[in-house]
């Protein structure tokens, strides 16, 4: 694709229908919760506040891999779940918490809530 191109949701997901359907799935969530804007870069989409609370990327951008999106949750304290696929410390007060999405059912209760915490956080 050329460079110049701007980036969106469709451009993200291309090529990528389970992908996508996973996005729309967290998108709905994170819009049911409140007022957010979405942001695409090469890299992301993230979901935001004043600042950023949740990212889904595409591991297979990347590295090879079957799982289709990671979310990427931002949050000022550490989840102890073994859902959680890895969780790292990147900066004093942010703890980023990454879930391996193989389909929407995994969107749950449990994931909404993570949501929503991280929502708030990011005020």
């Amino acid at each position: 694709m050329d460079g110049g191109e701007p980036w969106t949701v469709d451009r993200f997901f291309e090529g990528s229908g389970t992908a996508r359907d996973i996005y729309e799935a967290a998108e709905r969530m994170a819009s049911a919760i409140g007022p957010m804007t979405v942001r695409v870069s090469r890299s992301q989409v993230s979901f935001r506040r004043r600042r950023g609370f949740a990212y889904l990327w595409r591991p297979g951008m990347y590295v090879r891999s079957v799982v289709p999106l990671v979310l990427s949750l931002a949050l000022p304290y550490e989840i102890g779940s073994p859902r959680f696929k890895e969780t790292a410390h990147p900066a004093p007060g942010i703890w980023m918490h990454h879930l391996e999405l193989m389909d929407s059912s995994q969107l749950d209760g449990e994931v909404e809530q993570w949501l929503r915490q991280a929502y708030e956080a990011a005020g």
